[in-house]
């Protein structure tokens, strides 16, 4: 299969932007949020979004690393916060690509152990082919893929990021 570009590195950087407009917009009231990025990439993504909204807004942000295995959800996930340093806060849950929800409602239903302001996720890329009822609250672009197709984020340090599917 050929590797087709669906989001070149100028559409990530618009895309974070708007993602970072739409949780400032969404937690405009919030002194300090939390934005948790999934091991690797959504941390990667989480990072990114973080720098543009620090930017636009006095919101306090802590970024908190959630390390899951992907291919084994069910196991213990750790983060780099404690609960205590994201409970009753605001809190955006970071990853690349929602295929089908199983990392994302994993994720989700570790954070729900504390009690949490307001819980949001965000994805760059909703492949729609859930398993879970889960969502996206704030998503890059929605796409329509067959099972046997790939969807790979490279987030480029010479800025050369891009989204792909093969």
């Amino acid at each position: 299969m050929s590797k087709n570009i669906i989001l070149t590195n100028q559409q990530i950087e618009h895309t974070i932007k708007r993602i970072a407009y739409q949780i400032y917009e969404t937690f405009v009231e919030e002194e300090e949020i939390v934005i948790a990025g999934i091991t690797s990439n959504g941390y990667t993504f989480a990072e990114k979004i973080a720098q543009v909204l620090a930017t636009i807004s006095p919101i306090k942000i802590s970024l908190c690393e959630v390390h899951i295995n992907k291919q084994n959800p069910e196991l213990a996930i750790t983060t780099s916060l404690t609960k205590e340093q994201y409970s009753n806060k605001g809190l955006i849950l970071v990853d690349d690509v929602l295929s089908s929800g199983t990392t994302l409602i994993y994720a989700v239903r570790h954070f729900l152990d504390v009690p949490l302001k307001k819980f949001k996720t965000v994805v760059l890329v909703d492949r729609n082919h859930k398993k879970f009822p889960i969502k996206a609250d704030f998503k890059g672009i929605s796409l329509s893929t067959s099972l046997l197709e790939h969807v790979d984020v490279v987030f480029d340090t010479n800025g050369d990021s891009y989204a792909s599917l093969s």
